[in-house]
């Protein structure tokens, strides 16, 4: 049966089981946990919603992490009393607020880490970091070894409210770079090197993200390894299982289920009819010809989910055909129940829907 619409009742809505949320978190850092592995619950792919940190919190999560000040500024405010970390390299416009509500940041720049010293002195207060450092990936982080060196012992050295907690790195979010036993091996000798040198141990060596979960997994993770910075890997589970083909079927996938309406319901072409240009967003869809087929439009769209083929169709018998700004069109030609305009289509997503339905204020969030 499909749910049918309720006058109190707006949508579309992003539905969130909170006690699937913690389970799937508990799990997580328990497992982290029993590899000396402390876990940064990264909250930027729900919005840093604060009922769904409350579950990072309650289930073991040793830090808070995001890249928006704005979530942390509002998690602050909230009352979180874990220490914040800010997982994106800060902006030199942001170092007053950085000082004020985050307790450590992730950096790669000297005048950045100057100019954190510089408020942190004017203000009374210090500041931790994370060093980060580059394997290969080519996003942020220092790429020659040396260099990196002598930054974490400049830190170390010259700056008297800036402390120097440790050193990570990021793989495969931009150049798609597996995490290797060489590669977090490398930084893991890089941070014996800067141990030696400073004469004392750094508190965090930070391996990475979801993409590191599995050296953990396989029992192949450098033992120096003693920090993750996990979002994904803790709230779907879905890269873990489709990509690298591990069984998470101890993990709940269904934690966010997106709930739209249908708006209108017709039989049309599947081929669009006169010359095919471009779409709303410059691009140029391709097309199969199937004939005549039933299809529901529902009030969401783009601007919402941002990517419509990251959505999972929760009914059998439902085929996501594409979307516009504001609409999501489904095939319900092959779908064994009637349904009718006003009632409600169910959808599990991967991490970029997510990311964007929790942000959008156009689309209601309950949680259950």
């Amino acid at each position: 049966m499909f749910q049918n619409t309720k006058e109190n009742l707006k949508y579309p809505i992003m539905q969130i089981d909170l006690k699937k949320i913690y389970e799937n978190v508990k799990y997580m850092v328990d497992m982290c946990n029993q590899n000396g592995i402390s876990v940064a619950g990264v909250v930027k792919g729900f919005n840093g919603l604060p009922q769904v940190v409350d579950q990072f919190v309650n289930a073991g999560c040793k830090y808070i992490a995001t890249s928006r000040m704005e979530q942390i500024i509002g998690l602050k405010e909230y009352g979180l009393k874990l220490p914040i970390m800010l997982i994106r390299i800060p902006m030199l416009s942001e170092i007053e607020e950085l000082v004020k509500y985050v307790d450590i940041s992730l950096n790669s720049e000297l005048e950045t880490l100057n100019r954190i010293e510089q408020v942190c002195k004017y203000r009374g207060r210090k500041h931790g970091v994370v060093l980060m450092f580059d394997l290969g990936d080519l996003r942020e982080g220092v790429f020659d070894e040396e260099e990196f060196i002598e930054l974490a012992l400049y830190v170390e050295k010259a700056l008297k409210n800036v402390d120097l907690l440790g050193i990570g790195t990021n793989l495969g979010c931009y150049g798609s770079i597996k995490p290797t036993q060489k590669n977090l091996g490398r930084l893991c000798s890089i941070a014996e090197e800067i141990e030696k040198r400073i004469n004392r141990k750094l508190e965090i060596i930070s391996g990475g993200a979801t993409s590191s979960i599995p050296l953990l997994i396989d029992g192949k993770m450098p033992t120096k390894i003693n920090n993750l910075r996990i979002g994904e890997g803790i709230l779907l589970a879905k890269d873990l299982h489709d990509f690298w083909k591990y069984d998470m079927s101890h993990m709940h996938q269904d934690a966010f289920v997106l709930k739209a309406q249908v708006v209108e319901i017709k039989d049309k072409p599947t081929y669009p009819i006169g010359e095919i240009f471009i779409d709303a967003f410059g691009g140029c869809p391709s097309y199969e010809d199937k004939g005549k087929r039933k299809r529901a439009l529902l009030a969401v769209g783009k601007q919402d989910f941002g990517f419509h083929d990251k959505l999972i169709p929760k009914n059998e018998g439902v085929k996501i055909v594409g979307s516009s700004s504001d609409h999501l069109i489904v095939d319900i030609q092959d779908l064994q129940q009637e349904i009718q305009v006003g009632d409600i289509l169910d959808f599990h997503m991967y991490y970029a829907p997510m990311l964007y339905l929790s942000g959008s204020l156009s689309v209601k969030k309950v949680y259950i």
